[in-house]
């Protein structure tokens, strides 16, 4: 069988904060593809201002590096559980991976994840060993952990013979050595174990086209953009062919132009073969899994998988007595406008509209995929309001199923019984538990997902910020009756509107944790902080201090407050309770109960108190 072996398709695969970016940054620099004057900045693939910032890859990215003759195509992908749906999809693009491990933390959740996914399309594996350099760095045993993890997903025995490189991606070394002191400066043990290990791509070209879109991107000069993978034949400009939809319907389109990918651009190219991983634009509404066949001849691939959300919220429209004072699009048409156009390129997100005007249901794939939703809405200048959010049910064999996760949590060991005692409460049942050397102890458990919504906060409270977790979807399963997960502690409402004093926030804070700072603008219903106990409590929050010409024995003392606990937006997102929405603008990130009115509030409790009595 024929192939090409001028090029390489390989995807980088790893837990989230593992190195994957650092790795393909190095590989750029030291391949021959950047010129001399090319400035690389630190995770250059990272493009999104919130990847940059979080060191997170959100998308994928594709890249390609030219070393030794050779074209290698390299695909960054995300290591995040709420961005698995992108793994998934460029797996079927490329013919091996590269495995990348820290060699202290070892395997971790995602690497299960990633690397399952990569075995289920039978590719060619090299496993990275990074941060050979790390304080505490074990690679010997990480290397076991990885054959482990191989074994226990099944590997077959041409998978299981894996090459194996260390690196210091940050230092751009690296070597078949495991011993730090013998890593040297150079990427080349990682591109020649590319070339030697993953197979070349078939060459077919000359049989009838089949090109399958697997990522979307979107310009406004010319729509929609379709990356994926020449599978057989040719693409040139120009041609006339059909894209096979996803409906079984057909419809012809002439493509435009066609981008292959060097270095960190997008290239013009006139045409692509067999093997080639480029970008197709001229076809209005193509879609993830969609194949681009000759008109004459339709065989369409099979199409690819898209992860189902599992989680959604309430996006709307903002109508808090502070609407339009920061933002630049605030009214209901902007914001679905804006939530449509997250369509173009997001698949794994569901935009639905609602029986309430100007709200809609956004669905995703967790708490992360729609606050960085939000986050980015926020700085183009967007005003929005948020509900709590809530799991996605669904019906399987008759049954209703909800979402379960594994998670993995690495904690001090003396937080071990806080932590099992807190997760058995969320109905996360303990599935192992292994206690090191290092005074560290590993935790799994498998637990529902409206269970963890609000966790991680009070998680990094409980371990003093010293504990690790990390979850991914694991599957559905019965729903557990009767058993309602929510915040046990009621809220701090300001009962009237005006500018926060010191004074009377003095006397709050007596009754919990405080959000804002003295002078803070404050409205009826706002919520000011988190009451100590279970019930809300109106407060006022905008009381001076009465002035009079009695001065009182002994020195007068300034008012002074502790430090209020400032809450970022996934924390707030996680303080919601059904009945509160969390208001966002591109300056403030607010609290507030749906319900404005004090009066009107407290006869809603009662309602609802009378028909829960009812019912039982």
């Amino acid at each position: 069988m024929k192939t090409r072996e001028d090029i390489r398709n390989v995807a980088i695969i790893a837990h989230v904060d593992h190195g994957k970016t650092t790795l393909v940054n190095e590989m750029l620099k030291q391949s021959d593809t950047l010129n001399q004057h090319t400035e690389l900045q630190d995770r250059a693939m990272d493009t999104n201002p919130i990847e940059k910032e979080r060191g997170i890859t959100i998308l994928s990215k594709n890249t390609a590096v030219h070393y030794d003759g050779h074209q290698i195509n390299i695909v960054d992908t995300p290591g995040h559980a709420d961005f698995g749906g992108e793994v998934e999809r460029i797996m079927k693009m490329v013919d091996g991976v590269l495995l990348v491990v820290d060699a202290f933390e070892g395997t971790m959740p995602q690497t299960r994840f990633v690397l399952k996914k990569a075995l289920e399309q039978h590719l060619t594996p090299v496993v990275v060993i990074n941060k050979i350099d790390r304080p505490g760095a074990r690679p010997e045993e990480v290397v076991d952990e990885v054959l482990e993890l191989f074994i226990e997903l099944g590997a077959d025995d041409d998978q299981l013979e894996f090459p194996i490189v260390y690196t210091s991606a940050v230092n751009g070394t690296s070597s078949y050595d495991s011993d730090p002191a013998k890593q040297e400066h150079t990427m080349k043990p990682v591109f020649d174990t590319i070339l030697k290990t993953i197979p070349a791509p078939i060459d077919n070209s000359d049989e009838p086209l089949q090109f399958q879109v697997a990522m979307l991107d979107y310009n406004d000069y010319v729509g929609r953009i379709g990356i994926g993978r020449v599978f057989r034949g040719k693409i040139k400009i120009g041609d006339n062919v059909s894209v096979l939809k996803l409906d079984g319907s057909k419809k012809n389109f002439r493509v435009t132009k066609i981008f292959g990918f060097i270095g960190l651009k997008r290239v013009e190219v006139q045409e692509a073969k067999a093997g080639d991983i480029i970008a197709v634009s001229g076809m209005e509404d193509i879609f993830v899994g969609e194949t681009v066949t000759p008109v004459d001849h339709p065989d369409a691939l099979p199409i690819l998988r898209i992860d189902e959300p599992t989680l959604q919220m309430q996006f709307v429209a903002n109508d808090s007595p502070f609407a339009g004072r920061e933002g630049k699009f605030v009214t209901a048409r902007k914001l679905e406008d804006r939530l449509k156009a997250q369509l173009h390129t997001d698949v794994s997100l569901r935009v639905e509209d609602t029986d309430t005007a100007g709200a809609w249901t956004v669905s995703g794939r967790g708490e992360l995929h729609l606050s960085i939703l939000v986050e980015e809405m926020r700085r183009e200048g967007y005003e929005l309001q948020l509900s709590r959010p809530q799991v996605i049910y669904r019906d399987i064999d008759g049954e209703t199923c909800e979402p379960f996760e594994s998670v993995q949590i690495d904690t001090p060991s003396e937080y071990t019984g806080s932590v099992i005692d807190s997760m058995s409460k969320r109905k996360g049942e303990m599935q192992n538990m292994e206690t090191t050397d290092n005074g560290q102890t590993r935790l799994t458990f498998l637990a529902p997902s409206r269970g963890l919504i609000g966790y991680s906060t009070e998680f990094m409270t409980m371990t003093g910020g010293y504990g690790i977790m990390n979850h991914t979807f694991e599957k559905y399963l019965p729903v557990i009756k009767n058993w309602e997960p929510g915040r046990r502690n009621g809220a701090l409402v300001s009962i009237n509107n005006g500018a926060a004093t010191t004074y009377s926030l003095q006397s709050i804070e007596e009754r919990g944790t405080l959000f804002i700072d003295p002078t803070t603008e404050v409205y009826e219903g706002m919520i000011v902080g988190e009451n100590s106990r279970e019930a809300d409590i109106a407060v006022n929050a905008t009381k001076g201090k009465n002035l009079t010409n009695t001065r009182a024995a002994g020195k007068d003392h300034a008012a002074a407050i502790k430090t209020p606990k400032h809450l970022t937006l996934e924390e707030s997102i996680e303080f919601l309770n059904d009945d509160e929405y969390c208001e966002v603008t591109p300056e403030s990130i607010r609290l507030r109960k749906k319900i404005l009115n004090t009066g009107e509030r407290q006869k809603a409790a009662k309602r609802k108190k009378i028909a829960a009595n009812k019912d039982k």
